[in-house]
């Protein structure tokens, strides 16, 4: 079937003039029409620009000028904004915003030759770890649609894993795009904090967000991050560090490779099944010829409150801009100026994000900026000196990605601090600002779960070559929702 190909399949299939781009495109448009009225993984579709882009790179194909990804169907989480399209952060706030820009990375994939059919669904502003926090909805995961995503990026990993593209955008400020990667059985991937750019893209925790590739496979991700990745002088956090080609590495031998196995990713928590298939992982790689030594990240027990403590702070100064004069949503009839910024604020944004807003503010408040945010930093740098130690042991680190399989909808919506827990195992990557990756490792009760790789700063080729190794000798990442087959 044309939606269990890889990209590179895909590529070879166009061609080689087995189907065309268009459809390529129509047959992924049939199957989001089916299948997301149920699992409401789309925000706002775009059919008919993609077909009309479908047909145009039908022209190119045919006339040799075609870009690189000419025809791959895509979607892009809605944090992204996109040239004359609706782009919501997930929220009321901007339900009525139509972009007058490409955020750099919808730029460079279109570029590309990629079509985008439409934008996913996200928890608002990303803040989130079920996308039950939507204005739009929630979203279901194609394994079950009773259970959760994940969240933030839920609705990309939703579309990635019911196969209704090949593959999506995502950000990653806690662990948003390796947690929902997880719960839906994909590949995804956060690389080090600036390797991609970050303008256009709707802030969240500016020191901490991330965009990143979401695919069916290790390899599907190289390619796309050959493209997402580089230097933006339009993003001064972009790092101005050469980009490799990432699928030159996937094959490389895993002999003589040091991965550090991380003593406090494993205990009280972790459900065992996850445990035991993330052991089995570590046998394989070891019989392939790499080396498994203990690691310790003590300061990782303090990884949750410092990032809510950092995240909600800076999410506090982002969305100051709301603020109903500007743009975005506007309440009716304002007696006057100070009535239209607290009704606009009130009515435009949802719970989660308001409750953020207020902690951030505390947090950073005359009285309590060094009893909660300075400290909360002090705590950042003990976690980014953990890594750095360990990394000079090892060259990447091996761990769960979430602490179970997905829940159900509405089981944790009462218990933050339980749902602020599904992050426990991706918090510290995005806090030292390294790259990690999630692929599907195993399922239990009929849902996926996934691996961890952690790796250093620059180091996505590493991370992704362990992941492409295991990827050829299990096939854990070919598994499809029935619903979807």
């Amino acid at each position: 079937m044309i939606h269990e190909q890889s990209i590179r399949e895909i590529l070879t299939s166009l061609d080689n003039k087995q189907y065309s781009c268009r459809e390529l495109v129509d047959h992924f448009i049939a199957r989001a029409s089916d299948a997301d009225p149920n699992l409401n993984a789309f925000i706002t579709d775009t059919y008919a620009s993609a077909r009309n882009e479908a047909d145009h790179m039908d022209k190119l194909r045919s006339n040799g000028t075609a870009p690189p990804l000419a025809g791959i169907p895509i979607a892009h989480k809605d944090i992204f904004c996109t040239r004359g399209v609706k782009t919501t952060a997930g929220s009321l706030m901007l339900d009525n915003f139509v972009a007058p820009y490409d955020a750099t990375v919808v730029e460079k994939l279109s570029a590309a030759g990629t079509i985008s059919i439409g934008k996913t669904n996200m928890d608002e502003f990303a803040m989130g770890s079920s996308n039950e926090n939507s204005h739009y909805g929630p979203v279901k995961n194609p394994w079950s649609e009773k259970a959760v995503p994940g969240g933030s990026s839920g609705g990309s990993a939703a579309a990635v894993s019911a196969r209704l593209c090949v593959a999506a955008t995502g950000t990653d400020t806690g662990g948003s795009i390796r947690q929902p990667a997880s719960m839906c059985g994909i590949t995804g991937i956060k690389p080090t904090y600036g390797r991609i750019s970050r303008w256009g893209m709707i802030a969240y925790a500016s020191s901490l967000d991330q965009a990143g590739p979401m695919t069916k496979s290790a390899e599907d991700a190289a390619i796309l991050l050959n493209v997402m990745a580089g230097y933006d002088e339009k993003d001064s956090t972009s790092a101005n560090q050469t980009v490799p080609d990432y699928t030159q590495s996937l094959n490389q031998p895993l002999k003589g490779l040091k991965l550090g196995f991380c003593k406090e990713y494993f205990g009280d928590g972790l459900d065992p099944k996850i445990e035991t298939a993330i052991q089995t992982a570590l046998r394989q790689f070891e019989a392939q010829g790499a080396e498994i030594v203990e690691v310790s990240l003590p300061s990782s027990k303090h990884a949750i409150p410092a990032y809510y403590v950092i995240a909600p702070a800076e999410a506090s100064a982002n969305l100051s801009r709301y603020d109903g004069v500007r743009y975005g949503y506007r309440c009716e009839d304002p007696v006057d100026l100070e009535d239209l910024y607290k009704r606009s604020r009130s009515e435009g944004l949802g719970d989660e994000v308001k409750q953020r807003i207020m902690v951030g503010s505390f947090a950073l408040s005359a009285g309590y900026y060094d009893a909660y945010y300075k400290k909360a930093q002090q705590i950042r740098r003990l976690i980014k000196n953990d890594f750095a130690q360990a990394f000079e042991q090892v060259d990447l680190i091996i761990g769960p990605t979430t602490p179970s399989t997905a829940f159900s909808l509405g089981e944790k919506t009462s218990d933050p601090i339980s749902m602020y827990l599904q992050d426990i195992y991706t918090i510290t990557s995005n806090l030292a600002g390294l790259p990690a990756g999630s692929f599907p490792v195993g399922m239990e009760a009929g849902l996926p779960f996934g691996l961890q790789i952690i790796g250093n700063y620059f180091d996505e080729g590493r991370i992704l070559n362990l992941a492409h190794q295991f990827q050829l000798e299990s096939d854990w990442h070919r598994l499809t929702p029935e619903a979807t087959t």
